[in-house]
């Protein structure tokens, strides 16, 4: 191939720089110099690249040259290694940046109180200025020391307490945005704005820290440290703020501690929180909430839940402000708020469209002022108190229906509390669990005597879980419960005779109880009273074991709630016929030969009050002069009025002068006394 023709013109000095150049007064001979003196002397090998062009015309060599020789300079450099013959490989990895150099626990918790003291310092003083800080808090939060973590958390409580407006932030929306308000407007909406942002993510640290998980850095016994401390600012946050937003959140962290059988003192706090919130709480929105909240909970738990979470309803203020009645599907309204027919026609004024446009205004700004000012308004307060008593008589019944054991004696004490708030319907439906309830006690009694005598040892699931249950007091709470729905209607006979109900199946099942309760060697311990078996073996607890929880009241309360319900009803007491007072009196005294000295001075307290009352009704069972009746009395009959109580005497009572016990033979000194005045 034929070589190309070089050029006879040269446009550059020659290489060796000796050859003179035209026009060499044009180079900056200084310069060239010292460059010259500072590039080392190239070998001729490495000058085979060719000339580049400057944009002024000049030929000057490759620049790409002198990198390539400098970053081959920098691997060798590199790939040479230390004396000791160790290869360079890991010296091509890039050094990590120094880090700053971490300060002693101590002092990162004395420089963190500092930097917490500073800012809510900061933020109490102007919100609206420094509002933009609460990122500051969460910053410091979300350190890794655990004490630091706990003083942010309570730092940020103080100040949102503190910094919280006494109403609820509306969301802003489009129009808002896009419209035109002044300085102290859009200043006011960046506060709330800011505010709202950061208690969110304060929530939302809460919600997860509340679930004691250990993560990196924090082992367990620290994450239930910060659980507790994130519970007691949930508590806190509820019950002092509950009108805020983001209320449903605060709520959702106490339910999910609820939801746990194990009682603790998180658990305490969270149960007493929300009964402080029922008891604070005028307007009734917030109660809907959490009631809402724990019934879906324990229905998706399957009513596996502590009995003192469904005891929480008993605090709720509708128990004295409702004055409706009410059942799981309805609210019966009083009468007289009901309208029947047309409106009444009112004579209507003329207004131009200009007064209606002015008007519509007016109402707009009248109704948000009412919610700015937090008004009570009495017809929505009754609405939301009305939901919330049908949540409440949902749950009730659906634990009697699905007879979950160690609820029963929470609904029925809750049913009692409730009873002037049933209606009817409800009423008969309850009143035919209960029934249903007492059978089934009796089965358990009969059931567990048959076992007894067959196998003492038997490990069936099905035996244990009825020798938990203790008939007599479910029966007695039954009893309560059924009396106390029927004092709190209004018209007893009226809806006895409605609703065709066997009331006398209640007093007959209380007097069928009486003389094993005689024979009660536990009837003034509770369900939770802590007490131990007698170490000779003779005495085997009936009523008394760990896992019985039917109710906190003792068994001899139990019973004279009943006996009251009976004997004194504050109805109409003349309606109590002679022969069932003489009965139940004839069985008292014989029933308190056998009883402790509290529950037998307790008994003969009662029956003071019953000779009061019915002296001259039963004054027959003192004097045989006045005896009526013929034949033997049956003391175990399975009816009241055929037990024949008139053919007997309380001879009971002279046996009970010579007690130990100076109370008890001042009460039956008192009897005597009544029977005495009701005789003269």
């Amino acid at each position: 191939m034929a070589e190309r023709a070089i050029k006879k013109r040269r446009l550059s000095p020659p290489d060796d720089g000796r050859t003179a150049v035209p026009g060499f007064a044009k180079w900056d001979l200084e310069q060239d110099y010292e460059q010259r003196l500072q590039k080392k002397k190239k070998k001729d090998d490495k000058r085979d690249k060719l000339l580049v062009k400057t944009a002024e015309g000049h030929l000057v060599e490759n620049p790409r040259t002198e990198q390539e020789e400098q970053e081959d300079d920098a691997d060798s450099f590199l790939a040479s290694g230390d004396e000791d013959g160790d290869s360079g490989v890991a010296d091509l990895q890039p050094k990590p940046k120094p880090r700053k150099p971490s300060l002693p626990p101590k002092e990162q918790i004395r420089q963190a109180k500092e930097d917490l003291a500073r800012i809510a310092g900061s933020i109490s003083e102007n919100p609206e200025e420094n509002i933009g800080q609460l990122g500051a808090l969460a910053e410091l939060a979300a350190s890794q020391n655990v004490t630091v973590k706990k003083l942010a958390l309570a730092t940020q409580l103080a100040v949102y307490k503190d910094i919280i407006p006494g109403y609820r932030i509306r969301p802003l929306s489009k129009d808002d945005l896009s419209g035109k308000v002044s300085k102290e407007v859009k200043k006011l909406r960046s506060f709330e704005q800011g505010l709202l942002s950061g208690y969110k993510a304060y929530m939302s640290s809460l919600s997860s820290l509340a679930v004691a998980k250990p993560s990196r850095g924090i082992d367990r016994k620290a994450a239930n440290s910060l659980a507790s401390v994130a519970i007691s600012c949930s508590c806190t946050l509820l019950t002092s703020v509950p009108h805020f937003n983001n209320r449903g959140d605060l709520i959702g962290i106490l339910v999910k501690k609820l939801s746990s059988r194990h009682a603790d003192a998180d658990f305490a706090k969270c149960r007493e929180a929300i009964e402080q919130l029922f008891r604070d709480d005028e307007e009734g929105h917030a109660s809907l909430d959490v009631v809402g909240q724990l019934t879906k909970m324990m229905k998706g738990k399957n009513w596996n839940i502590h009995e003192s979470v469904l005891n929480t309803f008993l605090h709720l203020r509708l128990l004295s402000e409702f004055a409706h009645k009410a059942s799981t599907n309805r609210v019966d309204k009083a009468e007289d708020e009901e309208q029947v027919g047309k409106k009444p026609k009112f004579k209507k004024e003329f207004r131009t469209k200009r007064e209606k446009k002015v008007m519509r205004e007016r109402k707009g700004i009248e109704k948000e002022m009412k919610e700015a000012d937090a008004t009570v308004s009495y017809e929505e307060r009754d609405k939301n108190q009305s939901e919330t008593l049908k949540l409440v008589f949902v749950a009730y019944f659906r634990i009697l229906k699905g007879r979950v054991q160690h609820l029963m004696g929470a609904v029925l004490e809750g049913l009692a509390k409730y009873s002037h708030l049933i209606n009817q319907d409800f009423f008969g439906d309850v009143l035919e669990v209960l029934k249903d309830l007492m059978h089934e006690a009796q089965a358990a009694l009969a059931q567990d005597d048959d076992e007894d005598e067959q196998e003492e040892e038997e490990d069936d699931a099905e035996l244990e879980e009825a020798m938990r249950r203790n008939a007599t007091r479910e029966s007695l709470l039954c009893i309560i419960t059924a009396f106390a729905l029927l004092q709190g209607q209004l018209d007893v006979s009226k809806s006895a005779k409605t609703l065709h109900l066997d009331l006398s199946f209640f007093i007959k099942h209380l007097y069928q109880t009486l003389v094993p309760l005689a024979m009660d060697l536990d009837v003034e311990l509770s369900a939770k009273t802590a007490h131990l078996n007698d170490p000779n073996g003779l005495h085997v607890p009936t009523t008394s074991s760990k896992e019985n929880k039917v109710n906190v009241a003792t068994t001899t309360v139990l019973l004279l709630r009943s006996l009251q319900s009976v004997l004194l009803p504050p109805t109409n007491t003349k309606s109590v016929p002679p022969v069932r007072v003489a009965a139940f009196i004839k069985q008292l005294e014989t029933l308190c030969l056998h009883l402790p000295q509290k529950s037998a001075i307790a008994v003969l307290e009662l029956l003071k009050h019953v000779t009061k009352t019915h002296g001259g009704k039963v004054a027959a069972l003192w004097y045989t002069e006045e005896r009526k009746g013929d034949g033997v009395f049956d003391p175990l009959s399975q009816e009241v009025e055929s037990s024949n109580p008139f053919a007997s005497t309380v001879w009971e009572g002279e046996l009970l002068r010579l007690h130990f016990d100076p109370k008890i033979r001042e009460a039956v000194k008192a009897i005597e006394g009544n029977i005495k005045s009701a005789r003269s």
